[in-house]
């Protein structure tokens, strides 16, 4: 978790590097949006307000997209776009998959995977 956390700079310049690029799959562009849409609103499935719990559903979300990207886009585009070495990056997909381990590996590869 604390990796994450220190990579969301990192992880914000190469998810916005990575919408503008056409190789990623459209489906992946959808995902990023809808999740952005989804923590940026103010109605969430757990209300905010509950202390510790509130946000538990805005972390999930943040931890499916950035498993998504970092485990089934294309490693050589992540590499194009990632500031940081090609080692640290995989310890974010590490970090990642193990947030988001109850989202069905298939979900992930319609969503993520390049066609």
């Amino acid at each position: 978790m604390k990796e994450l956390l220190r990579a969301l700079p990192d992880l914000g310049r190469m998810l916005v590097r990575l919408v503008a690029d056409p190789v990623l799959p459209r489906t992946a562009k959808l995902a990023l949006a809808a999740a952005l849409v989804y923590l940026a609103s103010p109605i969430d499935l757990i209300p905010d307000f509950i202390p510790l719990v509130g946000y538990l559903d805005d972390v999930l979300v943040a931890a499916l997209v950035v498993d998504g990207i970092v485990n089934w886009v294309d490693r050589g585009l992540l590499l194009k776009y990632w500031p940081g070495t090609p080692d640290s990056l995989e310890r974010i997909a590490r970090a990642a998959r193990l947030l988001a381990a109850w989202v069905p590996r298939r979900l992930k590869a319609r969503i993520f995977a390049t066609r």
